[in-house]
């Protein structure tokens, strides 16, 4: 009997099938997929607990110093508008989050929709560089969280001895007894339910949000009242030029990382569709216009070259006489800190459960607590780590690997919409369990030749050739028109390899334009040869049709992307960009983890992957066969 594709085994059996274990990919999950058993997420969240966790995930203690740092290096007067430039290429990766996020709303974010449109391997780096990002930026929020909260007591050194930072002088460390509680307090909300916790990161960030429109309203007062004397400066609102302005957008770009945390809870949304665009949008520009509101003022308080870069804001008041604004800034700080690190601890647990599920990692980070259906085990260890990090290292060097995950996630989004409009994957994978059913559906279509068509099957051995049934008229037409035609599967072929090209041309073109070591010559032309794959492809992929199967990818009826392929390429060539520019010692130590993940996959993720013994079998007939294995109850 036939087969619907020809899909072997992979293992490690032969050289072809290792390869093809890296590029597998998984189908998105749906209500005939989620019988195959895996525990669900509860389903509790509505927009405003995603606007919750996408405001209190993003708006750090971090803004209140990058006003000034920014301000005094780069921008001047013209911060607002590097905010606003900052704001709107997040907003690009933010459209891509959108898309997949209401098209594939299963736990797992950027990890999941990478398995499903690029490859397991592609999957894997990204879910191991997302481990390390929330790993590491939980424990530097939680380490920052202290000296924030000495400020409250009075001073530097005011904090009981039970949570002051000590030295331990035979091991050389620092240890942070109030890091490691509050990340076991935060670890404890979460393992109660996303629905509580939830709130309480509500409440944390409507305090920080306060106390940001207290600067507003307040610096607006005495700005009005001083006149603005920050604005009054002979060198005008463009002090370091156009190119100071892009720069300092790209530091304060950093400011918007966390709407992806929103991404990561798809799965207990109660109308993902709906609600997860509608949340990580309003997050997004609530977060941009506060930043920008923010910046407004204080740079019009205090001329910019006067700032006091550690406390910005808190010397801009307390130039006017009010000292005591110090200390609602200050609970802002706290409270920003104390949002974020929630922020930063709630996707893990569930990249952690996702990888788990396919069978990349251990099982035991698949479970899901029955009372309160979160990922408790995961959670705990997540929480476990983090708190031994932040107790006994100060991990702000480490603040650059950080942005690497995120950067990555975002990149691999972006790609992954390319390739949803112009080649979603059109086969998909079911499990040996289900082999019966298989064969039923393809004993029924390999009976059914339609005139001049052949049956939608996808075949590479012999056992196609009677399907035929001799001549086929249409394919003989189809053959001799293809000299000047564009057909089906050349047009996958064409957009397949020129979205390959596009992150090529990207890559070089950044690269080339960020390191002025490389000689003249070489640089100018890899700038060129980037420059003109990045064009042609984008060309090409205006021209070229998308593929129909987008219209039926994943859940449909939710958001959908506007301005592709511009907006995808664009967001690609941002993300690059500053993933290059981050340096040479950022890059060494995220090689380091890398390279331990890749080994961590070889020996144990590619030999217990939930695909390992799958069978792909063409999309279309996906849902027959599920109403076969279930009328049959074949199911395992």
């Amino acid at each position: 009997m036939g087969v619907l594709v020809d899909s072997p085994k992979e293992g490690f059996g032969s050289s072809w099938g290792g390869l093809k274990s890296l590029v597998r990919r998984k189908q998105v999950d749906s209500a005939h997929s989620k019988r195959l058993g895996h525990h669900q997420l509860a389903k509790e969240l509505t927009v405003p607990h995603l606007i919750a966790i996408g405001v209190g995930s993003t708006i750090g203690a971090g803004v209140y110093i990058l006003v000034g740092t920014v301000a005094r290096e780069h921008a001047g007067p013209a911060l607002t508008f590097s905010f606003l430039i900052a704001g709107i290429a997040a907003a690009l990766s933010a459209f891509c989050y959108a898309e997949l996020a209401s098209r594939c709303p299963s736990a797992g974010s950027a990890y999941h929709y990478s398995y499903i449109c690029v490859g397991e391997s592609v999957a894997w780096l990204i879910g191991w560089a997302l481990i390390l990002e929330y790993t590491v930026g939980g424990a530097a929020v939680a380490r920052g969280i202290s000296p924030n909260l000495a400020l409250l007591f009075g001073g530097e050194n005011s904090l009981p001895f039970f949570l002051a930072r000590q030295y331990i002088p035979g091991l050389d460390v620092v240890v942070d007894p109030c890091a490691a509680i509050l990340v076991f307090i935060v670890t404890g909300l979460l393992c109660v339910g996303i629905k509580e916790s939830t709130l309480a990161q509500a409440i944390v960030t409507t305090a920080n949000v306060c106390a940001m429109i207290f600067v507003i309203v307040v610096g607006s007062y005495l700005g009005y009242k001083t006149g603005w004397v920050g604005y009054e400066l002979p060198t005008g609102y463009f002090p370091f030029g156009a190119d100071g302005m892009l720069a300092g957008s790209a530091t304060v770009f950093f400011a918007y990382i966390g709407f992806d945390s929103v991404a990561s809870t798809a799965e207990e949304v109660k109308n993902p569709q709906r609600d997860l665009p509608l949340g990580i949008a309003t997050a997004l520009s609530i977060c941009c216009g506060l930043y920008m509101l923010v910046s407004v003022v204080i740079v019009g308080l205090v001329p910019y070259y006067a700032m006091d870069p550690d406390t910005p804001i808190s010397s801009a008041f307390a130039s006017h006489g009010m000292q005591w604004a110090a200390y609602i800034i200050t609970i802002g700080a706290f409270t920003a800190l104390c949002s974020t690190l929630m922020g930063s601890m709630l996707p893990q647990p569930r990249i952690l459960m996702a990888m788990a599920r396919d069978g990349l990692l251990p099982s035991f980070f698949s479970d899901v607590n029955k009372s309160s259906q979160v990922p408790v085990k995961g959670t705990l260890t997540t929480g476990i780590v983090a708190a031994t990090l932040s107790f006994v290292m100060d991990v702000s060097q480490l603040a650059g690997m950080v942005s690497v995950g995120t950067l990555l996630a975002f990149t691999m989004v972006a790609i992954s919409v390319l390739i949803l409009r112009y080649v979603p994957p059109d086969e998909v994978p079911f499990p040996s369990s289900l082999q019966e059913s298989i064969d039923s559906v393809t004993l029924r279509y390999s009976t059914q030749v339609i005139s001049g068509k052949t049956p939608e099957i996808s075949s590479s051995g012999d056992s196609s050739l009677p399907l035929l049934g001799g001549k086929n008229v249409a394919v003989e037409k189809q053959e001799a028109q293809a000299d000047w035609t564009l057909n089906e599967e050349n047009r996958r072929k064409v957009a397949g390899w020129t979205i390959m090209l596009l992150c090529v041309g990207a890559f070089g073109l950044t690269f080339a334009a960020s390191n002025l070591w490389i000689p003249g010559f070489i640089r100018l032309t890899c700038c060129g040869v980037g420059g003109v794959l990045l064009m042609s492809g984008l060309i090409v992929l205006t021209l070229i049709d998308q593929d129909d199967a987008r219209h039926n990818f994943g859940h449909t009826g939710g958001f959908i992307c506007p301005f592709v392929p511009l907006l995808p390429i664009a967001c690609i060539l941002i993300n690059v960009y500053l993933l290059i520019n981050l340096g040479a010692a950022t890059w060494a130590r995220v090689s380091v983890w890398l390279l331990i993940g890749s080994v961590v996959y070889v020996f144990y993720g590619r030999s217990h992957s939930s695909l390992l013994d799958a069978v792909y079998v063409p999309a279309a007939h996906a849902d027959e066969i599920y109403r076969t294995s279930a009328s049959g109850d074949v199911l395992a």
